[in-house]
């Protein structure tokens, strides 16, 4: 090697450098209390106010609630806790259950703690980031906080096969899951592959049962399991009220419903998506 190659190697050198993504970094995981994964740097990316709705307002699904609130509860003190796994109808509060579970669980004395000292921090993993959630685990299992891992709108597709990935950190490998994590995910599949593709590697594999079994036990991996049904009109009503009773809206009872059934007879379902979108023009119309 001439001396005159040396400074052409050193700029290519500084060149990769710059283009390649840092290391893993856990510096500023108390700069907030919620954070979304940017793979690409390694980092985690702070949010200042997390988009959701408080707890009391999420009505028809009391049951998931009290699961969900409890299972974040036990976590947030250090007991042991499941991954949950959230499926069923769209619109019925499956992300918004989530959110308001984790802002729940950090409030002190009913109050909203100053940014970064609440007890649980909630990470927000895009479904096409799932690849890289080795190395964010890696990033946390040091780290002094609790975190939750949250994927929303999880599923798969044929020749998919990030589920095998999945599977083995949620339940496997021999550095297993970190103590300091749990992962929430919400899909509007129950077993997180659509019905075809499991019954396809039925009729095609040598041991069916296999293959079935293969496919399905991404979804056993989640310790808790919370179903959600498309609603009935009285609890579509109720999460109306609620909503409604939240914003003070000055309107009697029968008109509030009436309105509300024709926005959803619009919209074709009844849902707590649906009701609340049903708010939002009301807000705006009586103003």
């Amino acid at each position: 090697m001439t001396s005159d190659m040396l400074p052409v190697l050193e700029r290519i050198a500084a060149a990769l450098e710059r283009l390649s993504p840092p290391p893993p970094s856990a510096s500023g995981l108390h700069e907030a209390d919620a954070f979304i994964w940017m793979p690409e740097t390694g980092h985690l990316s702070p949010i200042p106010e997390v988009a959701g709705v408080d707890v009391s307002l999420l009505r028809g699904v009391d049951s998931q609630k009290d699961l969900l609130l409890d299972n974040t509860r036990h976590f947030a003190l250090g007991l042991p806790a499941n991954n949950a796994m959230l499926w069923g109808a769209r619109g019925m509060g499956k992300s918004s259950l989530v959110k308001a579970c984790h802002a729940q669980v950090n409030l002190v004395e009913g109050q909203k703690p100053a940014p970064g000292q609440g007890r649980v921090a909630l990470i927000e993993l895009r479904r096409e980031d799932l690849e890289s959630l080795p190395h964010l685990l890696q990033l946390l299992r040091a780290a002094s906080r609790r975190f939750i891992i949250f994927c929303d709108d999880l599923s798969f597709e044929s020749e998919d096969r990030d589920y095998k990935a999945l599977k083995s950190v949620l339940d496997g490998g021999i550095a297993g899951r970190p103590h300091n994590v749990l992962f929430y995910a919400t899909s509007n599949r129950r077993h997180l592959m659509p019905r075809d593709m499991i019954e396809n590697e039925r009729g095609s594999a040598i041991n069916p049962s296999e293959a079935t079994e293969e496919k399905v036990s991404l979804s056993d991996r989640f310790g808790l399991w919370l179903g959600f049904h498309a609603c009935a009109q009285d609890v579509y009503f109720d999460m109306v009220r609620g909503y409604a009773a939240a914003r003070q809206l000055d309107l009697p009872d029968e008109e509030l419903c009436a309105r509300a059934a024709t926005w959803a007879i619009g919209r074709g379902s009844r849902s707590g998506r649906v009701a609340f979108q049903f708010i939002e023009d009301l807000t705006a119309s009586l103003s």
